[in-house]
């Protein structure tokens, strides 16, 4: 008998494997050579250089070195993978979807594009009885309330219309802003439906608008449970076909008890409260998480998620599979890295072909059974199941009935939830060290499309933010280097670990590069090899090897020389002042000391190199007079630190 068609096939881009090593190979010998001229000068009697300035550079040209050789692992084996959708059983055969959505702020997170995601969720091409939508209000807001109800009644005229003609842009609002969304049909009663759907949405707007200007906001900090099955009771949908009556997902608004005394571990939170609601309404075994401001792009991620999860050959270990964030309000020059190019186009390719990518934060479709800990027990442990989870009788049976069906599979199953470290902290490096698998997918079609940071003071924030968290993981007990190689296999545990180290190891060394050798030069102090020596070669091999592969990836990956040009100037940036301050918050904490505050400034420290990759700011420091000039408090106080500095300098270097 044949075997079935397969639901997905894996290529290994065998060109990049041989570049990625051969350049591996190449580089560490001359990092070697590089070693060697700085101990052999440790060694030496008499010393015409200062120790202490030597073992400052040294040290900084050591981590850095350590932590490019982390990162070697993501290079290692990219691959790239093609599912086949209509290959998957028919509609009756495909298991259930909870998709979780989490909204916090009204205020800084727009209700109305909150609803645009809660209605790209539905819209997308999944049988409607296996679909049920859950969004989570931690700010507890009315408004967002209210935003539900009014989404659930646009939804009745929104989701026939997408099914009817097969609109591909599933997100209303980004529908009626493309220029030619899809008016290729040319069809009168298409048009006539097209302008009537649109003037739905239109008056949809103006009542989730009206919410908000009336500014009920709530009080995000102190307010009790609300959980709502969204109805529609305005009898309004009597107009519409009956035939599209009943085709609409479950939507659920979850608002969970919120007090000042109480901690409530934020996202984390609310995603364990989503999982204990879902779990008694719908218990789905699969769940789409996604941020309020990340819509669907595309009706089909929903299928093409399944190619992984039910091919039989991995479906027993895999925990998620993850789609690749993009955002929509990015221009071609993309001055601040917006698109993150080199995580989602190398890194996560590259950990795709080890286990697995690393758990995003949105976009992914996990299964439920892996957000449970390893807790070994029979059916007859209700009690300890009580003990973790509570003595909800109806959660309780849930689990229990969970793990009924998944044992008479024979498939082990564990209930217990990751309560100490949340589901967050359990997904990333947690899932990995207990044996389960990911897959990254990357369709030409974006399956989901959110909004990036377009200035730099929103970037810096956002890169302070995400370099404290994984620092913590990095000093953690769980620190992958340590953690890792004894539960995951020796290459991801260095890509976990360049991944929890690099805003430490990169701050630290670029701080010390970026000022020593300049106060050195201006004082007479050498610190590298004249150009007359054999050993600048060896310098000078490594600064164009690591340019040059740069520039590789950024080429094969569909950038330019500007992508590179501004990802050199963006690396600087955000290496010493976001990774900075946030490690620096991470280790105050881990000292018992209060949490630092600190607010992100541009700071240049300018040498040849640096100067001509920095070159925008230069110029809006000096040249520009619009709106995008660096505001005069900050050039003067970059000045005075930069003539503090070099007095200081100079004068202990004297």
């Amino acid at each position: 008998m044949d075997s079935p068609l397969p639901l997905h096939v894996c290529h290994v881009n065998n060109l990049s494997v041989i570049i990625n090593r051969l350049h591996a190979l190449l580089h560490c010998i001359a990092i070697g050579f590089l070693i060697y001229y700085r101990a052999s000068y440790l060694l030496q009697e008499t010393r015409a250089i200062p120790i202490i300035l030597w073992l400052l550079v040294f040290a900084s040209e050591l981590l850095l070195s350590f932590i490019w050789l982390l990162g070697r692992a993501y290079l290692w084996r990219p691959v790239s993978r093609t599912v086949f959708p209509e290959r998957l059983p028919e509609d009756d055969k495909l298991p259930a979807i909870d998709v979780f959505i989490c909204t916090a702020d009204p205020e800084k997170e727009p209700a109305i594009g909150v609803m645009n995601t809660v209605l790209s969720a539905m819209a997308l091409d999944y049988p409607v009885d296996k679909l049920h939508v859950y969004l989570s209000d931690d700010g507890g807001s009315p408004i967002t309330l209210h935003g539900m109800r009014e989404a659930c009644r646009f939804a009745k005229w929104w989701l026939p219309f997408c099914r009817r003609y097969g609109i591909k842009t599933i997100c209303p609002q980004a529908y009626f802003s493309e220029a030619d969304s899809d008016d290729y049909f040319g069809d009168s009663e298409f048009m006539v439906e097209k302008k009537k759907i649109k003037e739905k949405y239109e008056m949809f707007e103006e009542h989730v608008t009206k919410a908000v200007e009336d500014g009920d906001y709530g009080n995000s900090q102190n307010h009790s449970t609300i959980i709502e099955i969204i109805q529609d009771t305005s009898g309004e949908s009597e107009t519409i076909r009956q035939a599209d009556l009943v085709e609409m997902p479950l939507l659920i608004y979850v608002s969970r008890e919120k007090r000042p005394d109480h901690l409530h571990h934020f996202k984390a939170g609310a995603l364990n409260v989503l999982l204990r609601v879902s779990g008694v309404i719908s218990n789905s075994p699969y769940i789409l998480g996604l941020d309020c401001d990340m819509y669907c792009n595309d009706p089909t991620s929903a299928r093409q998620a399944m190619c992984f999860h039910l091919d039989p050959k991995i479906s027993s270990s895999l925990a998620f599979v993850q789609f690749p964030q993009k955002f929509h309000n990015i221009n071609k020059y993309d001055i601040y890295d917006g698109r993150f190019r080199s995580a989602y186009c190398v890194q996560w390719q590259g950990m795709d072909g080890l286990k697995g990518p690393v758990l995003s934060g949105t976009g992914y479709y996990i299964k439920r059974e892996s957000l449970y800990a390893d807790f070994t027990h029979t059916v007859n442990d209700i009690s300890e199941l009580k003990d973790t989870f509570g003595k909800s009788n109806v959660l309780i049976n849930s689990l229990h009935q969970s793990y009924k069906q998944n044992n008479a599979n024979g498939e082990n199953f564990s209930n217990v939830l990751q309560e100490e470290t949340g589901v967050l902290a359990s997904c990333r490096f947690i899932l990995h060290c207990k044996g389960w698998t990911s897959t990254y997918l990357t369709p030409f079609r974006p399956q989901f499309l959110g909004t990036s940071t377009t200035n730099l003071n929103d970037l810096l924030i956002q890169g302070t933010r995400w370099g404290s968290g994984l620092t913590d993981v990095g000093l953690s007990r769980f620190c992958p280097l340590l953690y890792g190689p004894s539960r995951m296999s020796l290459l991801q545990s260095m890509c976990y670990g360049e991944l929890s180290f690099f805003p430490l190891l990169y701050c630290l060394p670029l701080w010390c590069l970026a000022t020593l050798p300049q106060l050195c030069l201006l004082n007479g102090i050498s610190l590298y090899p004249e150009v007359s020596s054999p050993s600048f070669i060896v310098f000078s091999f490594i600064f164009i090897s690591a340019i040059c592969k740069h520039l590789q990836e950024v080429i094969s990956t569909g950038g330019s020389i500007y992508t590179w040009r501004n990802e050199q100037r963006i690396w600087m940036i955000k290496s010493v002042t976001a990774h900075f301050y946030g490690s620096m918050d991470t280790i105050l904490k881990l000292l018992g000391l209060r949490k630092a505050s600190f607010l992100p400034t541009n700071k240049v420290l300018l040498s040849l190199y640096i100067l001509i990759i920095n070159f925008a700011i230069v110029e809006g420091m000096i040249v520009r007079k619009d709106k995008g000039r660096i505001s005069t408090s900050a050039i003067l106080l970059s000045s005075v630190f930069s003539v503090i500095l070099l007095f200081f300098g100079s004068i202990i270097l004297m």
